[in-house]
């Protein structure tokens, strides 16, 4: 290994131990998508799921609590 490359990795680690969690995380779905690029582009949202997200942002939702939940379903 060249001592250009050994010093541009062992720059990058120093970096990378600096990185919170979220930055961390981030990084590494930009290098993700920079090498596989993005699934959904190009895609586009049926009218119908379009609508339904359109009425779902509009209508509050109500926050069911674990242990209902665990009532609920079992």
């Amino acid at each position: 290994m060249s001592q250009q490359i050994q010093e541009l990795e062992e720059i990058n680690v120093a970096k990378a131990k600096d990185l919170s969690i979220d930055e961390l995380e981030l990084l590494i779905e930009q290098k993700i998508l920079e090498f596989f690029g993005d699934p959904d582009s190009g895609l586009e949202l049926k009218p119908e799921f379009k609508e339904e997200l359109e009425r779902r942002l509009k209508t509050p939702s109500r926050r069911i609590p674990h242990e209902e939940v665990v009532k609920i379903v079992g």
